[in-house]
């Protein structure tokens, strides 16, 4: 017999994209850390050992995720409430639990389930490294368990993306995961080779392709200003040219920030690699948008992006849908060109 915080035991991960925070989506978490880890930007895995997780493991999670969700209808009904998830009977439960007074997902999910349980996203950074037959396994227990979902996403690799069989993805996409999202970063080979990507341009352009070819909505995301000051108009433009052979419905700009302790922040430290102002962000910026052709939405979602106009206002939307290109495109880039008359203003600082 289980004890009640066993019942209710479950892991969540610490990252997802920003469109998938908040109550937006569940966190279940598939693996554990990232299975490349060799980024020279990035400090979010490099402490962390990576697991893939067993699907007994996972189910475990998703049925104590569950036993929340039918204990607070019980809950609820004794209250009067028919069953709706309500803030009463999340009292109740935690007055009958008090453990889950420190559970690690406990909120998280609860407000899940309270905007209506829709959207999920699986942890960590590469689900589809998993074998097919387990992420299938996974994909349609999670699925019948919660009939609610309406979309299920991921980080993927493009790497992982082109070993994959193209049948592989099209059963891992009918079993119902719908979105990917995949760190581009950069669309240079000279830029990828140097922050360590594990991927070219033109393992980027296959993976991406082929991923919509599967029938995936793909999401991809790039980094002003990773090129500094000596390649910036080469990773601005084959970043361009890049994005523009994928058209991935997705294009999701993340400014380049030193991360503390990483191997581009001792490059910094030791003067070889320059980072741009703010203005040069924009004007490599502007190349990018101005080269970009594509039919998807080109979105500046985070905190990054954090130039402003000559009123000191966001010179961006931060909405996770964007601008619609092409159609927006002339939009983009007059706001950019508004952003470049205001000057060099200094860069707030933002941490990751």
């Amino acid at each position: 017999m289980r004890s009640a915080a066993e019942k209710y035991e479950f892991e969540t991960g610490v990252y997802r994209p920003p469109s998938e925070g908040g109550s937006n989506s569940l966190l279940v978490r598939l693996t554990r850390n990232c299975p490349w880890n060799r980024c020279t930007f990035c400090g979010m895995y490099k402490t962390e050992k990576f697991q893939v997780r067993s699907v007994a493991e996972i189910k475990q999670d998703i049925d104590a995720m569950a036993a929340v969700r039918d204990d607070l209808a019980v809950l609820s009904r004794s209250l009067g409430q028919n069953g709706e998830i309500s803030h009463p009977a999340a009292i109740a439960l935690i007055e009958k639990n008090p453990e889950l007074n420190h559970h690690q997902g406990f909120a998280m999910l609860y407000h899940w389930l309270l905007s209506g349980g829709k959207t999920v996203f699986l942890q960590d950074a590469n689900s589809l490294i998993m074998k097919t037959d387990q992420l299938v396994e996974v994909l349609a227990y999670l699925r019948s368990t919660f009939p609610s979902i309406a979309r299920v996403t991921t980080y993927a690799r493009s790497k992982t993306l082109v070993q994959k069989s193209l049948d592989d993805l099209k059963a891992i996409r009918r079993a119902g995961l719908d979105r990917l999202h995949v760190g581009l970063e950069s669309g240079d080979d000279t830029v990828l080779k140097k922050i360590q990507k594990g991927a070219t341009a033109e393992i980027h352009i296959n993976g991406g392709r082929k991923a919509l070819a599967a029938g995936f909505q793909l999401s991809e995301y790039w980094m002003p200003g990773l090129g500094g000051k000596t390649l910036w108009q080469d990773h601005a433009r084959n970043t361009a040219r890049v994005l523009s052979e994928i058209d991935p419905h997705y294009i999701r700009s993340r400014p380049f920030r030193v991360w503390p302790g990483t191997p581009m922040a001792n490059e910094m430290e030791a003067g070889t690699f320059e980072m741009l102002t703010p203005g040069e962000q924009l004007r490599e910026l502007r190349l990018t948008m101005q080269e970009l052709s594509v039919t998807g939405r080109v979105c500046f979602d985070h905190a990054g992006n954090y130039w402003k106009n000559s009123q000191g206002r966001f010179l961006f939307s931060h909405s996770y849908e964007g601008y619609k290109f092409p159609e927006e495109k002339q939009t983009v880039l007059d706001l950019l060109d508004e952003g470049l008359k205001a000057g060099d203003r200094p860069a707030h600082s933002v941490r990751f």
